[in-house]
């Protein structure tokens, strides 16, 4: 596939994106609200020096310790942070506040691009992690704008994929003045698919490099007050749809075991929200919803964590954890907040978007794989019965995540070089 043919099959495909949208916003209002920027219309809003791509919950995340780091850089740089979803959006919002400009990403159109950049003027885009959109390369190549791809993974499913469109792909990824990857498999697969061997850096994954607000430990001790103190207690975090009925059954194993024993459910799109409590409910569990602020009862078997922010919370208060999206095949998400807070972290088989990770602190035992629900049960009532061994594969994940901070250093020189002067 050409780029030429690519604009147009999206142009033809723009009105049903928008319908989308629309459908969308019947079950999340937020999906209709300020759409006219995904054309890039309406108020220009301030010119920016950085522009980042960060497409939902988990590359905000990601990118966390770099926005911190350019806007405490000396001199400040001014950083527009463009999302695909509400959820993203709101997760910027409640992380910076008014100290980074949002806006919705533009559709990867030539006109709506250009009206975007005419309007915001970056000096650098940076990408994270796997957003690969021709046009947009093309706009910046066209205007001398440099852009990075940070934090770059790639797996062998996502390069399978891209190899469908191979001659439109390595049109792209030519188009990157830097690719800095997570790990050598990433690179490796980038190169393959037509990336420039000189543009290819391995950084390390800033994922590590995350900074924890002080007051995280006074909020998870208060959390872990308000679900009865004393009792044992496992997050299942950022759960897809298929995934929640396995895990209330491996929940009701473990109060087989352990009767007293607190499931804090998090799914990962709010949207499912009210259907998973409902499923709680069908499983005749007892169910307290932190978005409608319910007491934690002794006798409440679930507390659905129902609310934007709070996971890093909810982790770290916990005894332990599961990360969902890999139970069933969506990839996994990120271990290390778990890790990091030292709370042992079990993950399913489908762990495909954070293998290197996985394998690392798998390796190192500060974090375990399970191949189903049951062994996920049978793990459980492991952890939860035993102190000791959780402190141990607890601290081992902290570990490991402290050996392998700086990622960012090595990406922020990067960065650095590729920042016009006059901007600075």
């Amino acid at each position: 596939m050409t780029r030429r043919l690519y604009t147009f099959l999206l142009r033809l495909l723009l009105p049903l994106a928008l319908l989308r949208l629309y459908w969308r916003s019947l079950k999340s209002p937020a999906y209709r609200r300020r759409v006219r920027e995904r054309l890039a219309l309406g108020p220009a809003g301030p010119a920016t020096q950085v522009w980042i791509h960060a497409v939902s919950v988990g590359e905000v995340q990601a990118a966390e310790p770099l926005i911190r780091r350019l806007i405490e850089h000396d001199p400040p740089l001014s950083v527009l942070v463009t999302t695909t979803t509400p959820t993203g959006a709101e997760q910027l919002r409640e992380r910076f506040g008014k100290s980074v400009a949002h806006r919705y990403t533009p559709y990867d159109l030539p006109g709506i691009l250009d009206r975007f950049l005419s309007r915001t003027t970056p000096a650098l885009l940076i990408v994270m992690e796997t957003e690969i959109w021709p046009n947009t390369l093309a706009a910046c190549a066209e205007r001398g704008i440099p852009v990075i791809l940070a934090n770059a993974r790639l797996s062998e499913r996502s390069a399978r994929g891209y190899r469908r469109f191979a001659r439109l792909t390595r049109e792209t990824l030519q188009g990157f003045d830097l690719i800095a990857a997570q790990a050598e498999p990433d690179a490796r697969r980038f190169i393959a698919l037509g990336a420039d061997l000189d543009r290819v850096q391995v950084t390390g994954s800033i994922k590590f490099d995350l900074r924890q607000p002080a007051s995280l430990l006074d909020q998870a001790e208060a959390m872990r007050r308000a679900w009865g103190g004393q009792r044992p207690v496992w997050v299942a975090a950022s759960t897809h749809e298929g995934e929640d009925g396995p895990i209330l059954d491996a929940h009701q194993r473990i109060r087989t075991v352990l009767p007293e024993a607190l499931l804090v459910l998090v799914p990962r799109h709010p949207e499912r929200f009210d259907r998973v409590a409902e499923l709680v409910t069908r499983q005749g569990l007892a169910l307290a919803r932190r978005s409608r602020q319910q007491p934690c009862a002794p006798s409440t078997a679930v507390f659905l964590g129902d609310t934007m922010g709070e996971l890093p919370v909810f982790l770290a208060a916990a005894d332990a954890a599961f990360m969902g999206g890999s139970l069933v095949p969506a990839g996994g998400h990120n271990l290390l907040e778990a890790a990091a807070s030292g709370v042992p972290v079990a993950i399913g088989p489908h762990h495909f978007n954070f293998a290197a990770i996985t394998e690392l602190l798998c390796t190192e035992e500060g974090a375990t794989e399970v191949a189903d629900t049951e062994a996920l049960a049978q793990l459980m009532i492991s952890w939860l019965s035993n102190a000791t061994e959780r402190a141990r594969i607890g601290e081992n994940g902290r570990r490991i995540v402290e050996a392998n901070r700086g990622a960012l250093d090595r990406l922020m020189t990067l960065i650095e070089a590729r920042l016009p002067k006059t901007r600075g």
